[in-house]
């Protein structure tokens, strides 16, 4: 099922998110090509682990407001990090988490620049206002594809395959209440009991057929259904995803919908809101880096603007934090907002 690859390399999927608002946007992510045995996914393009870890170090020497940090080890014993801006304790704090499921990578890569940015004057003055922690790459092992299981059926082509789970085969994100796993140990014992956080933003993939009013998804976004969430943290939650929602659904290529999602505590989205009182909010962008289920990979092609919808997530919600406006936003959308159906195919 290996298919050839293309000599695409991750800078050039970043410049694409340079391009012009325009009609081509729109193609890119919201009918962008599904995989279909058709389109090349090659995984060569995507930050390797060392790569992410060199990276976040020279970022850590570069920026005087950033500090790392090594929260713990992976199964198979890679350092995973937290990237943080704690300028003052007093401020409202937000934490981004990438890649539970090792196979949903380009929510790391809009990590990373932002990240970046965080040190140009593109973002000066915002981190006077709001905290900021971003753990990229939790589940490392699946990233890279060293798991103790065969990936023989997934579909990318390249130097590696990514799998949804960790090395022994959990699903990171139904283990936040055992948190047996080395990584949601860690994540919860060095992250989530250590620093005072008010909102989270959990973000995943989805597959690549999904829609909202006849048109393709460029993602979905969701708050803590479980009924055990105090309606304080629901409320702050569902202004986080208003911040998210203005901000993407409003430039003419990013498209939401509302994800199905249930109330399973097991679940960072319900867990974690219900455990430390923090507003969270679920976002899933279309299509996966590799899967062993072809409908669930999406083509290239959509890689920059999905970096994008990354990067315009992250930016929107820090400013809108450190300036207050996230106090006034209004929440009634999410009456309206449809749930996303599963395109029919012929």
């Amino acid at each position: 099922m290996k298919k050839g690859a293309i000599t695409l390399s991750l800078a050039g999927a970043l410049a694409l998110s340079a391009v012009p608002l325009n009609s081509t946007v729109v193609e890119a992510v919201g009918n962008g090509p599904g995989y279909g045995g058709n389109e090349t996914i090659n995984t060569s393009i995507l930050t390797t682990y060392s790569e992410m870890a060199d990276f976040l170090k020279k970022q850590d020497a570069k920026q005087p407001q950033m500090e790392l940090e090594v929260i713990g080890q992976s199964v198979k014993g890679r350092d995973l990090y937290v990237a943080k801006y704690m300028s003052n304790p007093e401020n409202p704090t937000i934490l981004f988490l990438t890649q539970q499921h090792g196979n949903e990578q380009l929510t790391t890569e809009g990590a990373l620049e932002f990240i970046k940015h965080l040190g140009t004057g593109k973002m000066k003055g915002v981190t006077d206002n709001v905290n900021i922690l971003v753990v990229p790459m939790l589940n490392a092992d699946g990233a890279m594809g060293d798991v103790d299981f065969s990936l023989d059926d997934y579909v990318a082509s390249g130097d590696r395959n990514l799998t949804r789970y960790n090395a022994v085969g959990v699903d990171l994100n139904r283990d936040h209440i055992d948190k047996i796993q080395p990584e949601t140990k860690a994540l919860h014992e060095n992250v989530m009991s250590k620093y005072d956080i008010d909102y989270m933003i959990d973000l995943h993939h989805q597959g690549a057929s999904s829609e909202r009013d006849g048109e393709l998804v460029s993602g979905s976004i969701l708050y803590p259904t479980t009924p055990n969430a105090d309606p304080e943290v629901v409320e702050g939650s569902k202004k986080l995803g208003a911040v998210v929602f203005d901000a993407v659904d409003s430039t003419g290529w990013g498209h939401l919908g509302k994800y199905r999602g249930g109330d399973a505590e097991t679940i960072s989205r319900n867990g974690i809101a219900v455990e430390y009182g923090i507003s969270t909010l679920l976002f899933e962008m279309r299509g996966m880096s590799d899967h062993e289920y072809e409908p669930y990979v999406l083509g290239q092609k959509s890689n920059g603007y999905l970096i994008k919808q990354t990067i315009t997530t992250l930016e929107s919600t820090v400013r809108a934090i450190a300036d207050g406006s996230i106090d006034t936003q209004d929440t009634s959308f999410w009456d309206t907002l449809a749930f996303q159906q599963t395109r029919e195919t012929e």
